[in-house]
């Protein structure tokens, strides 16, 4: 199918100028270690089924995305196996028992090439779908996704992912300081804290859109099917 060059999804604060030849699906950081029963988040103490409940709504999306031949992104938060881009500041946050590169129950926590830094089964991207591998919580930081996006002339984000507060608000905060429109399904993203959950998307949409839009999948899917 091929949606309008304009297409509008509602939204709040107010509706969201889609337009889908210059708009791509950013799926933040849906990594096993953060999502799947018996890895790192859970080894912490959160709930993951905060976060599992985004799973369904994900696949919705990127199955329809992929049917309208949209283009799709992915990234995953995690750090090479010597950990050299591995600031201090960032290892012993939490003053945790386990750390950033230490052995966990999918591998080396938050590191490239193990287990639990990976994609979940369920969204695994496609060999055509680029991976962003990110040192940080914003996926611009120390990484080529803007040049990604500019070589393909994408001025739209859809953002997904978790967690609301951290790596996707980052997100949403670099790529409207670069010019990016960005438009957040509320059902899409989660935090292992409903408070946090709660407050990341207002400060998104507050003020007018500061950040940029929030709505449901389902405003988004009307529009694709």
């Amino acid at each position: 199918m091929n949606p309008d060059p304009t297409t509008t999804i509602e939204a709040e604060p107010y509706p969201f100028a889609f337009q889908p030849a210059a708009c791509a699906l950013l799926i933040i950081d849906m990594q096993r270690d953060f999502l799947e029963p018996g890895g790192f988040g859970e080894m912490l103490g959160n709930d993951v089924s905060q976060l599992r409940r985004t799973i369904g709504p994900n696949r919705r999306l990127l199955a329809a995305w992929r049917a309208a031949g949209l283009q799709v992104l992915h990234t995953r938060e995690g750090h090479r196996p010597d950990l050299t881009d591995l600031p201090p500041a960032k290892r012993v946050r939490g003053r945790a028992k386990s750390c950033i590169g230490d052995p966990g129950p999918m591998g080396r926590i938050l590191v490239r090439g193990e287990a639990g830094h990976d994609i979940i089964p369920e969204l695994y991207p496609l060999p055509t779908e680029p991976v962003i591998d990110k040192p940080g919580k914003g996926a611009f930081f120390a990484t080529d996704l803007h040049a990604i996006l500019q070589n393909r002339g994408i001025t739209q984000l859809i953002v997904t992912g978790v967690t609301t507060e951290v790596c996707v608000n980052t997100t949403v905060r670099e790529a409207n300081d670069r010019g990016y429109d960005c438009l957040v399904p509320a059902d899409c993203v989660g935090s292992y804290f409903p408070e946090f959950q709660e407050m990341g998307l207002k400060m998104i949409k507050a003020q007018g859109g500061i950040f940029g839009w929030v709505c449901d999948s389902a405003n988004v899917l009307a529009v694709l099917n």
